[in-house]
């Protein structure tokens, strides 16, 4: 029986890889849409090198602060296309992550590595050119005792997140796609991504404002005004 938390296990519930391949390129303001608009993790997490963008499958890491024993055990695992996603509970004061991770992680073929804490080694980082999201940089290396645990649901950002959900990163940041919510959220996707193409046509022919914004504002109760502050 393994010992309670200190579960390593080695198998994701994968999604369709033609339903992963669906989000990729995708803008995660797009995707957050799709899923009601509250699917991303918090501001804190941000890419920390120059490769920002990523689409790929959760492979999912709790680890106690100061400790990145077994984020090595997950390096192993993980398989090509997976995004590692390391929970610290929020632990800044050490990394979990560096050079050598990154340099590992990306001969593996991995898509990214978010976490909830911190890095070190910015530079070797971007030399290894593997997408790395994270809350902060520090000096401070970790300790490889344990305990910890693979593929279990994870707090990280502000999200749950389960072995085999979709991530979406860019510049702007991380979003969580469940995976039971992924064939769903792709065909909403793709409704979003036609609006917006429509917008940015419209603006560009000088059509500035959407058709529901006067609407929109009655509906909800507002009142227009004059200069003088009299009811039109």
């Amino acid at each position: 029986m393994a010992a309670l938390g200190f579960r390593l296990i080695a198998n994701v519930p994968r999604p369709d890889a033609a339903l992963v391949e669906g989000f990729r390129n995708a803008a995660t303001g797009h995707v957050g849409d799709a899923l009601g608009r509250s699917a991303a993790m918090d501001a804190s997490i941000k890419p920390v090198s120059p490769v920002g963008a990523f689409c790929g499958v959760a492979f999912t890491v709790k680890t106690r602060p100061v400790d990145n024993l077994v984020v090595w055990k997950a390096l192993q695992l993980a398989q090509p296309g997976d995004v590692l996603v390391i929970a610290t509970g929020g632990h800044l004061g050490h990394s979990t992550w560096g050079d050598l991770t990154s340099r590992v992680g990306a001969g593996r073929g991995l898509a990214a590595m978010v976490t909830d804490g911190a890095v070190r080694d910015l530079d070797g980082i971007a030399e290894a050119g593997l997408p790395v999201f994270a809350a902060a940089v520090t000096p401070n290396s970790p300790q490889k005792d344990g305990p910890g645990e693979i593929n279990v649901p994870i707090a990280c950002g502000g999200q749950v997140v389960h072995p085999g959900d979709v991530l979406v990163g860019d510049r702007d940041g991380v979003v969580v796609v469940p995976r039971d919510a992924a064939a769903a959220a792709l065909i909403e996707l793709e409704r979003i991504r036609t609006y917006e193409a429509e917008r940015l046509e419209a603006i560009a022919r000088g059509d500035f404002f959407p058709s529901w914004l006067d609407k929109q504002l009655v509906e909800r109760g507002g009142l227009f005004v004059d200069a003088a502050g009299n009811a039109e």
